[in-house]
């Protein structure tokens, strides 16, 4: 089996004929459809490259459309380019930048923490945590029924029916 991977080491097709060479992979070899394969990355996750980059940087946990916007504003990149659009020195660039914040693993982390904290401490927002209750002072008799379990059904006039023999 012939695994052939790209500059970042990421598969790009394997062969599994045994008789298939290198020699003859080389031949069928496209550059450009070699540099078409490759996805941009940043902390783990693949930027889609269909969508427009103000959108796509959203998929990085941490990241919204403000944050990207700002970003991409900084660097001097066109919101609406498109991933596979951009030169590799502007890759990295959005790259480092992104990375300068704190995203994704870490800020999960974070967030998991401090929600951790807030239970250990039996703080009130804690105690709603881990009743998943909502937290922020919405009401609860009308709304969050299902997350409470508490399905009510309609009331009938309070007869019963009889069992017809």
């Amino acid at each position: 089996m012939l695994f052939v991977l790209d500059l970042k080491g990421v598969v790009i097709s394997n062969v599994k004929d045994k008789k298939a060479t290198k020699g003859a992979f080389l031949q069928n070899f496209n550059l450009q459809t070699f540099i078409n394969q490759i996805h941009m990355r940043i902390s783990g996750i693949t930027i889609p490259d269909n969508k427009r980059l103000e959108i796509g940087l959203t998929s990085v946990y941490g990241v919204g459309r403000p944050r990207a916007l700002e970003i991409l504003s900084e660097l001097k990149i066109d919101p609406g380019k498109k991933p596979t659009d951009l030169k590799t020195e502007e890759e990295n660039s959005i790259r480092e930048k992104v990375e300068s914040f704190t995203v994704e693993g870490e800020l999960r982390r974070m967030v998991s923490g401090n929600v951790k904290r807030l239970k250990d401490v039996l703080a009130y927002r804690g105690v709603r945590h881990s009743r998943n209750l909502p937290t922020r002072g919405q009401r609860t008799k009308t709304n969050t029924r299902t997350v409470r379990g508490n399905k009510r059904k309609t009331m009938s006039s309070g007869r019963r029916s009889v069992d017809k023999k």
